[in-house]
């Protein structure tokens, strides 16, 4: 069995890239954190990082024990903060994943007021499009918007709501095209599309028929405000998602063809290692993203175009 402390003391060293500031940080002697991490790597069999008087590297496989070592000492942190947390106060760090338009128009606003109703709380956000492993990676929470299902995991997930998408052009596009009644009507219209590879909106409408646009493709653009303005700008049809284009529709920048239509939207969803999920700073931070983030927003954002989450 790997000593704790050890694998405390090499995540620390990689963490402030070598022994010196890892020592200020921990108030260790350098020498001391030297001696325990060549007690690590004889136990384990392998050079974990490479140093010289004047060099310090992390070797490859190191990266990988760092990743495991770092998932782990969270998780012990974790386990001791579900005990204290019960007779606490919500406490600790609460580390979330989101994407960047989730971030920009959803969670800049809201994260500030929850950290100042819980002064005990310190919440870590980090914004990114990447596929994040979020028990690897040390995550609590992840909030990914998605335009198909997300894959069955081990994590809790939380749906949060669906917002439905429609067709939208500009007011002076539709006063020159004239404005489709029936989705056949819509078809060679100019299509600004979310791939080069997109060549129907499918819509359904609340009887449940099924009914596809085939527009004729204008401009691509794989990124929602693009399509949006290219849109406000009167070169053709778009499909976004209600949330995206409201204000514009009610100020008449943006009209809504085909209201009785809608196609497929974009979903959000919230995600929670188990164990994790139990921390009372965690459960109280989930618990008030799931209730602000299931209103629909009062102002447009921005959405990546794919398959699945982002």
């Amino acid at each position: 069995m790997l000593n704790l402390n050890d694998l405390l003391v090499f995540v620390q060293v990689v963490n402030h890239g070598g022994f010196a500031a890892a020592g200020r940080a921990l108030g260790i002697p350098k020498s001391t954190l030297s001696e325990r991490l060549s007690e690590l790597e004889k136990a384990i069999g392998v050079r974990l990082v490479q140093r010289t008087s004047r060099s310090f590297a992390v070797t490859e496989i190191g990266r990988d024990f760092h990743r495991h070592a770092a998932a782990m000492l969270i998780e012990a942190e974790a386990a001791e903060q579900v005990i204290k947390g019960r007779l606490a106060e919500p406490s600790g760090t609460v580390r979330i994943t989101a994407s960047l338009p989730l971030a920009q128009f959803r969670l800049a606003a809201l994260l500030p007021r929850l950290a100042a109703s819980y002064p005990k709380v310190r919440i870590m956000l980090d914004v990114s499009d990447r596929f994040v492993d979020i028990v690897q990676e040390g995550f609590d929470i992840a909030i990914r918007n998605h335009f198909a299902p997300l894959p069955d995991t081990d994590l809790v997930q939380r749906r949060i709501g669906h917002d439905p998408a429609s067709l939208v052009a500009s007011a002076d596009y539709i006063r020159e095209k004239g404005m489709p009644s029936r989705p056949e009507e819509a078809n060679g219209l100019d299509g600004l599309m979310a791939s080069s590879s997109d060549r129907v909106w499918t819509l359904h409408n609340r009887e449940g028929a099924v009914a596809e646009v085939a527009p004729s493709p204008r401009y691509v653009a794989n990124e929602t405000v693009s399509l949006r303005e290219a849109a406000r700008a009167g070169l053709g049809v778009t499909c976004l998602a209600s949330g995206f284009c409201a204000s514009l529709i009610e100020s008449g920048a943006l009209v809504r063809i085909l209201p009785g239509w809608t196609a497929r939207g974009v979903a959000t969803t919230l995600l929670m290692p188990h164990r994790r999920g139990q921390l009372p700073s965690v459960r109280v931070i989930a618990d008030h993203l799931i209730a602000e983030l299931s209103q629909r927003p009062q102002s447009t954002g921005s959405a990546r175009h794919a398959g699945g989450a982002y």
